[in-house]
């Protein structure tokens, strides 16, 4: 009982330790009262509880929840994560994790590799795309119904560690075992690079980690190599990430010494963040994209870029995420993230939409409270108080806070693009397993055949065969069109879905993009402007 109610004071008072250090400034000697006070009974209630509950309790999970008790009286982006949650939180800002680096899809209940990393330890021990692992280290994980967290699990390790692959290949009899050594795996957050037209490219990235900034450089010099004049940043559903990246990258396209970014808190010091001046797009247009998912900093950009009339904002208002958190790491890997300030535009904006504390089911509800009052689908829906205008730093441009960046040309989401049989069909994940089934059955001739993606994009098309194959599994799951008409609209989104399908699986995510955007209204919508 003693070793129990030790090992409840430490975790108590190593968080507290955490918490003190944590502040900056001094506390006055109220708020050391308060603090010491609060730390008493908190450490009281756990011991009692665990003391003289008349059942055993679990003294780590009383800790973590009294922690996620008090986060949760106050804003919605304070949290706690435990250490498995902490270390997958960061993986992808990181950079990398460590695994044998494939990637993959389940069909049928087995893995299947569709592309190995380039580079990495599974190709360098001669991994194919299409081959299947049946076995991890003597243990099944076809077959079994096994999650694909479990099959992570097992596929990664630290660096350096061996793990045995038992490999079914096409055309092969019997498993073929490779031993591969773990390794760091890149992870990218640039999706696509490509040229919408012979003067614009298009870099679309899915968050701002470590790497961002050395990606997004990187594509911009390769896109100016094929002669790109303008650029269009696909900003949407990017969920943000770190704030130095975003300060990087909006210093690619402002000269140095213009804001990019402030923060103002109670009891942190004030951050100003201004462009370091890089070469990659000082000269140029910009166009970005964002809708009401991208967040935190991909808002810091969007809303430097369009304070400093260096480019034009194009889609819906962003999420309206302008809270700091700042990291409290605790001893056995959890973590706190906690509000510690605001972030503001250059203009002066708040980021930040308004919010309730510790409502924070009703803050995550507000995109489908923008929707049913048409904010999303409708401009005349959108009413802004002359008390939330502000004026862009170069040309005096009104712009509006209140909540997440509103676009300079609004953008309406379409929500007739596509039919109720094809969210159905899309939900069964029929049309994934259609393409992983057709590419299984010919990759090597597909690969034979279409030498480059220009060659691809201009000759394949969708066999009718694979477009069958698509309905009968539909009908096979009670899934039917209701008109003809619902049919054949649905038939022209999911071969437009399947060849960009094919097209990732055969080269990249930026072969993807570049067909699945050509009837998106808001790169259409970009093009034009560039083009005026």
């Amino acid at each position: 009982m003693k070793k129990i109610l030790f090992t409840c004071l430490f975790a108590i008072l190593a968080t507290g330790s955490a918490l003190a250090q944590f502040f900056g400034p001094q506390p006055t000697e109220a708020e050391k009262a308060r603090l010491d006070e609060g730390l008493r009974k908190l450490i009281m209630a756990t011991v009692m509880t665990n003391s003289y509950y008349v059942d055993t309790v679990n003294c780590e999970k009383l800790v973590e929840d009294a922690i996620n008790g008090m986060l949760s009286k106050l804003d919605p982006h304070s949290s706690y994560t435990n250490a498995k949650e902490t270390k997958s939180f960061n993986e992808p800002l990181q950079g990398s994790f460590e695994g044998i680096g494939v990637q993959f899809n389940i069909l049928e209940d087995t893995l299947l590799i569709i592309q190995p990393v380039s580079g990495g330890p599974s190709e360098k021990m001669g991994i194919l795309a299409g081959d299947r692992i049946i076995t991890v280290n003597d243990t099944a994980i076809a077959g079994v119904k096994m999650s694909r967290d479990e099959i992570m699990r097992r596929l990664r390790g630290p660096k350096g560690t061996i793990v045995t692959l038992g490999i079914k290949r096409n055309g092969v009899k019997g498993l073929s075992y490779f031993k591969v050594k773990r390794d760091k795996i890149p992870v990218t957050t640039v999706d696509a690079a490509y040229m919408v037209t012979p003067e614009i490219g298009l870099i679309r990235f899915s968050g701002f980690g470590q790497t961002t900034h050395d990606e997004v450089v990187d594509a911009i010099t390769k896109l100016r190599a094929k002669g790109m004049k303008d650029l269009i940043l696909d900003l949407t559903q990017n969920g943000g990430g770190y704030l130095n990246a975003a300060a990087e990258i909006a210093s690619e396209f402002l000269p140095k010494g213009d804001l990019v970014v402030y923060t103002k808190g109670r009891s942190v010091p004030d951050q100003v963040f201004r462009s370091t001046g890089g070469n990659a797009f000082q000269e140029g247009k910009v166009v970005v994209l964002i809708d009401e998912y991208s967040a935190s900093a991909a808002e810091i950009l969007s809303g430097a870029i369009q304070d400093q009339d260096r480019g034009i904002i194009v889609g819906r208002r962003s999420f309206g995420k302008g809270l700091v958190q700042r990291p409290v790491e605790l001893g056995d890997g959890s973590m706190i993230r906690l509000t510690v300030a605001h972030y503001y535009t250059p203009s002066g904006r708040c980021i930040q939409k308004p919010y309730e504390k510790g409502k924070k089911d009703d803050y995550n509800r507000d995109v489908l409270k923008r929707l049913n009052s048409g904010e999303l689908t409708n401009k005349d829906s959108i009413h802004l108080a002359d008390s939330l205008a502000y004026k862009t730093l170069r040309m005096g441009r009104t712009v509006y806070g209140g909540g997440g960046v509103m676009p300079d040309v609004f953008v309406p989401l379409d929500t007739t693009k596509y039919t109720k049989y094809y969210r159905e069909i899309s939900a069964k994940s029929i049309i994934i397993n259609a393409n992983l089934h057709y590419l299984d059955d010919n990759r090597k001739k597909l690969a034979k055949t279409y030498k480059t993606f220009e060659q691809f994009d201009a000759e394949f098309s969708v066999p009718k065969s694979l477009m069958q194959y698509v309905f009968d599994e539909a009908d096979k799951q009670n899934i039917k069109p209701a008109n003809d008409e619902e049919r054949e609209k649905t038939t022209v989104e999911v071969k437009r879905i399947l060849k960009a399908l094919v097209a990732r699986d055969l080269w990249d995510m930026s072969e993807y993009f570049n067909l699945i955007y050509r009837d998106n209204e808001m790169v259409l919508k970009a093009v034009e402007l560039l083009q005026e």
